[in-house]
């Protein structure tokens, strides 16, 4: 798990650069009571990144009160896709709120109307019912949900298995988390349904990416294809930032239309541009039965989204399938200035582009450092996996001490994620420029090398 940072400030060299400048020392002395009262008031949980007070954000960069900016590789986990603080977002954000509209529940709305429609036609066929929600986690519930009535409506009550992978993350809730793949995430849970069972990821690292491990896998659980009610995958995975091989998933869709088992991507992270593509599960070349989306879907405010076909998103009867804030009026508003912005601005493509540069960059600095086992993601996300030279360990304290020098270097990267915790995840807003990514990156290197260096003196002592 996680750990704690030290809040005792540090020394370290001043930088400055187009993009990033570090003017304190850190943490930063004067942000020392904020942090300690938010260590007094919130649960432990809420501890472990980088103690970076934000004072503003805007594009690329984030920005504390005391004179410090740094490039933003975390897009505040994955939601600033079409950049921070955007005057568009932000103006209709304000003119909502003047409208004296705040809430309405489930009863109706035109901005709600509006929202619903352009999700609807901005994705394929047959992704045409829009259910909004709040969180992400929300939405796999509500796939849950759907998959197992679903199951249940054409193949009985023994129809109720949720397939989904190793190492997933799909959220925090109860129903969330035991589709996760991530074991310790679950063990406060006790009494796990046997209806969830995690299969292994074929990411081509780790796991075999033949579609043959999936049966394989199937029948060592002891499950029969009959009964599967659902598959559900991140589009890629966000602990590692893998996606699967495009035969794989064209498989995997044909065998979940052949078996009436629906097929759910989650999307929460790869939706709205952040791949290279407006959706994710474009580079598949497949559609899903089922589509979550959230994070990105605003680039500010909490929603998310459940897109489907017609005949699954009306199996709930009126009344029966409902969230307090759906489609609440001031983030629906965020969230049709936020779209507007990444199809007007061709964020997408945007991505695919400086993402290429950043890929290669990359690649590159991993071509330099045997403890870099593997680049991961499209566009713009990445996974840096840290690994033991000569194995596929993941070496958490290593990416640990290159996640706290990048930041002391002014890029802004969360806490690492993955297996072990060895994974370094890149996810700037798809406004960033090339020119910042070589920026960005060039102090990553840095980042490498130092921890590297530390390292091997330190086994060598």
């Amino acid at each position: 798990m996680g750990k704690e940072y030290d809040l005792t400030p540090r020394p370290v060299a001043r930088v400055e650069t187009r993009f990033r400048r570090i003017a304190t020392d850190f943490p930063v002395p004067q942000s020392l009571p904020i942090l300690r009262r938010l260590k007094e008031y919130e649960p432990a949980a809420m501890r472990g990144q980088p103690p970076v007070v934000w004072d503003r954000a805007e594009g690329f960069q984030v920005f504390d009160a005391w004179g410090n900016c740094w490039i933003d590789w975390s897009s505040g986990v994955l939601i600033a896709n079409a950049g921070h603080g955007r005057k568009e977002i932000a103006d209709a954000i304000a003119l909502q709120a003047e409208a004296k509209l705040l809430t309405n529940y489930c009863f109706p709305s035109e901005i709600r109307s509006r929202l619903v429609e352009r999700l609807a036609g901005l994705l394929p066929q047959p992704l045409k019912k829009i259910f909004l929600l709040t969180t992400g986690s929300e939405t796999v519930e509500c796939a849950i949900k759907l998959c197992r009535t679903y199951g249940a409506k054409t193949g009985g009550r023994t129809k109720n298995v949720i397939v989904s992978y190793n190492l997933a993350f799909h959220g925090r809730t109860l129903g969330s988390q035991q589709a996760g793949g991530i074991p310790n995430l679950k063990e406060w849970i006790v009494n796990l349904d046997p209806g969830f069972v995690q299969i292994p990821f074929p990411d081509g690292f780790r796991a075999n990416s033949a579609f043959e491990g999936f049966e394989d896998a199937l029948r060592e659980h002891g499950v029969e294809p009959r009964n599967v009610a659902g598959v559900i995958l991140e589009t890629y995975q966000g602990g590692t930032a893998a996606f699967g091989p495009k035969k794989y998933m064209e498989a995997l869709r044909q065998w979940c239309t052949g078996h009436n088992a629906l097929l759910v991507c989650d999307e929460v992270q790869a939706g709205f541009g952040r791949t290279g593509t407006m959706w994710g599960f474009e580079h598949y070349g497949i559609v899903p039965d089922l589509a979550l989306f959230g994070k990105g879907i605003s680039s500010s405010l909490p929603l998310a989204a459940v897109a489907g076909r017609a005949d699954v998103m009306d199996l709930h009867p009126p009344g029966s399938m409902t969230s307090t804030h759906t489609g609440n009026p001031v983030c629906c508003a965020a969230a049709l200035a936020s779209i507007d912005l990444v199809v007007n601005e061709k964020l997408a493509a945007n991505a695919a582009r400086v993402g290429a540069v950043m890929h290669e960059r990359l690649r590159s600095i991993a071509a330099r450092f045997p403890q870099i086992g593997r680049v991961e993601g499209k566009g713009l996300v990445a996974g840096l996996a840290c690994i033991i030279p000569g194995t596929k360990e993941p070496d958490g304290d290593l990416a640990w001490d290159v996640v706290d020098r990048c930041v002391t270097k002014g890029v802004l990267v969360f806490s690492p994620v993955g297996p072990g915790g060895g994974t370094v995840k890149i996810s700037p807003p798809l406004v960033i420029t090339e020119e910042a990514i070589l920026d960005s990156t060039s102090a990553l290197e840095e980042a490498f090398h130092e921890a590297a260096t530390r390292r091997t003196a330190a086994v060598h002592k």
